[in-house]
C-alpha cells in the first residue's frame, strides 16, 4: 500500500524531466497536423551553423521528405502555409497529353495549361511516366510540394555554405511523389522550370535532387538548361528537387589559373624589363629619339603593367592575409596600378586615334606631360576617393566544398561590391569600347591605304596583320578576352594565358619598330610608320 509520505518521497527522487526540443526530429515524428508542420518549420531558421547541437538534421529532413508519403497516403487534398504549398490530386494512367502544375512559390500548385503563361515555374510530368504504371493499377494519387527551407542548414548539405554565397536558389524545394509506388528511371524526363533573375557571372547554377541513401544534394539523373530568366531541370526519377547556385571555380581550377598566371607574368615582368632598358639605350645612343612621344607612351604602358604584375605576385605568394590594415594598402596599391594599366592602354588608343585618324592638327604643347598626368593622376583620384569609403580588404574565392582556394587584398567581398563594379568593371568597360572603335578605325584605314590595296590580288597583306596584331597589344587585347569568361572555363584558361604575356608581344612590338636590323629596315618601315608619324609634331 502506497501511503502519502511513500508517495512523496517517490515525486521529491524523480529527475526532472528534460526539456522537450523539437529540432531533434522526434517529437513530432510521424505527426503532420498544422500544428505539427508550423512547429518543425521553426527548425529552419533555428538550425543554422552557429547552432548544431540541440539539431539532428538527418532527423529533420527525413521527416519532410515522408511528408509527401503521408500526403498520397492519406489524399488530404491542399495544404497552405506560409513556408508549405502541398497538394494532392488523382491522375488517370490512361492520360492522352502531358500534365503540367503550376509552382508558384506564393500559391498551391494547381494543373494548368500549355497557354497559361502567369505561371513561369511550372512542372511537366510526361505521359509515359503514367503510361508505365497502366499494368498495375488504373489511377495515381500524386502529391506536389513546394517547400521554403529558409537559410539554414536543413537541405544544405556538404556542398553548400553561406560563407562563399552558394545556396538554395531561393531557399526553395519542389518536391513530387506517388507514395509508395517504385518508380524506376523515366524514359521521357519530367521538366521542372525555375524562374530566377539574372545571376552573377561567376556562380553556376546546377539541377539537383535530394540522394535520400548519402544525405546530400546529387546532379546524377539530371540536365540543366540555362536560360536568360530561368533554368530548366530535366530529371528522370521523382522526389525533391533544386537549383543550387554555387562558385563556377574549384580548388584546383584556381590553382592551375594561377600558376599559369604566375608563369606568363613572370615572363611578361622579364620582357617588359627588357622593354625599358632597350629604351633608355636608344636613348642613349640616338639623340632624335629622345623627342619622340610614341615611346615614352609605350613604356609609361610597360611600366605600368610590370608594377600591376609585381603586385599581383606579392597578393597571391602569400600563405594567408596580413593584418587590416596592411591588406587595405596592398589592395588599395594592387587596384592603383591595374587602374593605370586600364588608363595606359587608353592613352595608347588615343595616341592612336591621333596618329592614324586626326593626323592634322594635332600639336600640343607639353603632350606627353599631360598624358602623364591623366596616366598616374586618375588612378590615384579614383583609389582615394574608393579607399575613403573603406572598400578595401580580404577577398576570398571559395570552392563547391566551402573550401578557400585563393586568398587575397583587394575589395570586401560583401560590403564594397558596388564599387568594385564602378571602379574596375566600368573603368575597363569605357576603355575596351573606346580602345575596340579606335583599333577597328586603325584597322580599316591600314588596309584600305593606297599602298595596301596595290597587291591585294597577289594574297594577304601580311604587313598590315602585323602591325594590326602589334597595336592589339598596346590597346589591351588581351583584356578583352575577360568579356568572354562567362561563356566557360576553357574561356577562362584563354583569358588567363595570354592577358599575363601582354608584356611579352609590347615587346616584341616594341623590338620591332624601335631596333630593326639593316636586312629588314625596308620591310619594318610600313610598320614603323603608324606608330611614329606626328611624334615629332610635339617637339
Amino acid at each position: 500500500m502506497v501511503t502519502p509520505r511513500t508517495l512523496g518521497v517517490l515525486l521529491l527522487s524523480k529527475e526532472p524531466e528534460q526539456p522537450r526540443n523539437v529540432c531533434l526530429g522526434l517529437i513530432n515524428k510521424g505527426r503532420y497536423e498544422s500544428f505539427h508542420l508550423g512547429n518543425t518549420a521553426k527548425c529552419f531558421s533555428k538550425c543554422t551553423q552557429s547552432n548544431t547541437e540541440d539539431c539532428d538534421l538527418e532527423n529533420l529532413q527525413r521527416y519532410w521528405l515522408k511528408f509527401e508519403d503521408h500526403l498520397v497516403e492519406s489524399q488530404s487534398g491542399i495544404v497552405n502555409m506560409s513556408f508549405l504549398k502541398a497538394a494532392v490530386q488523382n491522375v488517370n494512367t490512361n492520360i492522352s497529353e502531358d500534365l503540367l502544375f503550376s509552382l508558384t512559390p506564393s500559391q498551391v500548385p494547381r494543373q494548368m495549361t500549355e497557354d497559361e503563361h502567369d505561371h513561369p515555374d511550372r512542372v511537366r510530368l510526361p505521359r509515359s511516366l503514367f503510361e508505365s504504371l497502366q499494368g498495375n493499377r488504373s489511377e495515381v494519387w500524386l502529391a506536389i510540394t513546394i517547400l521554403d527551407i529558409g537559410p539554414g542548414n536543413l537541405f544544405k548539405g556538404a556542398q553548400l555554405s553561406p560563407e562563399d554565397s552558394s545556396h538554395v536558389l531561393n531557399n526553395r524545394l519542389v518536391g513530387l511523389s506517388l507514395g509508395h509506388i517504385p518508380v524506376g528511371p523515366l524514359v521521357e524526363p519530367l521538366e521542372i522550370t525555375f524562374s530566377h533573375q539574372h545571376l552573377p557571372t561567376n556562380m553556376a547554377l546546377s539541377c539537383v535532387f535530394w540522394d535520400v541513401t548519402k544525405g546530400h544534394w546529387s546532379s546524377t539523373g539530371c540536365s540543366t538548361e540555362l536560360r536568360a530568366k530561368r533554368t530548366i531541370c530535366r530529371c528522370n526519377h521523382l522526389t525533391f528537387f533544386a537549383l543550387l547556385l554555387r562558385p563556377i571555380l574549384d580548388q584546383a581550377t584556381v590553382q592551375a589559373l594561377v600558376r599559369i598566371s604566375r608563369a606568363g607574368c613572370g615572363a611578361s615582368m622579364i620582357f617588359l624589363a627588357s622593354t625599358v632598358i632597350l629604351y633608355a639605350a636608344l636613348r642613349f645612343y640616338r639623340q632624335r629619339f629622345k623627342s619622340e612621344d610614341a615611346p615614352k607612351i609605350h613604356v609609361a604602358l610597360s611600366i605600368s603593367l610590370f608594377l600591376l604584375n609585381l603586385a599581383f605576385f606579392i597578393n597571391v605568394e602569400r600563405d594567408r592575409v596580413p593584418l587590416d590594415t596592411v591588406c587595405w594598402i596592398q589592395g588599395a596599391i594592387f587596384h592603383y596600378f591595374l587602374l593605370c594599366t586600364f588608363t595606359w592602354m587608353g592613352l595608347e588608343a588615343f595616341h592612336l586615334y591621333l596618329v592614324v585618324i586626326k593626323v592634322f592638327n594635332t600639336y600640343f604643347g607639353h603632350y606627353f606631360l599631360k598624358l602623364s598626368l591623366v596616366g598616374w593622376g586618375l588612378p590615384a583620384l579614383i583609389v582615394i576617393g574608393t579607399g575613403s569609403a573603406n572598400s578595401y580588404g580580404r577577398y576570398a574565392i571559395y570552392d563547391k566544398m566551402n573550401g578557400t582556394t585563393l586568398q587575397l587584398c583587394w575589395f570586401h567581398e560583401k560590403t564594397a561590391l558596388s564599387a568594385l563594379y564602378i571602379t574596375v568593371h566600368g573603368y575597363f568597360l569605357v576603355t575596351f569600347l573606346f580602345s575596340a572603335v579606335v583599333l577597328g578605325l586603325v584597322a580599316w584605314k591600314i588596309f584600305t591605304l593606297p599602298s595596301a590595296t596595290v597587291g591585294r590580288e597577289q594574297g594577304l597583306n601580311w604587313k598590315g596583320v602585323l602591325t594590326v596584331l602589334g597595336l592589339s597589344s598596346l590597346v589591351g587585347v588581351t583584356w578583352w578576352l575577360a568579356i568572354l569568361t562567362p561563356l566557360g572555363l576553357s574561356t577562362i584558361y584563354v583569358f588567363a594565358l595570354f592577358n599575363s604575356l601582354q608584356g611579352v608581344f609590347i615587346f616584341c612590338w616594341f623590338a620591332t619598330l624601335y631596333f630593326p636590323s639593316r636586312g629588314t629596315m625596308s620591310s619594318s618601315s610600313g610598320t614603323a610608320r603608324v606608330d611614329q608619324v606626328h611624334t615629332t609634331s610635339h617637339e
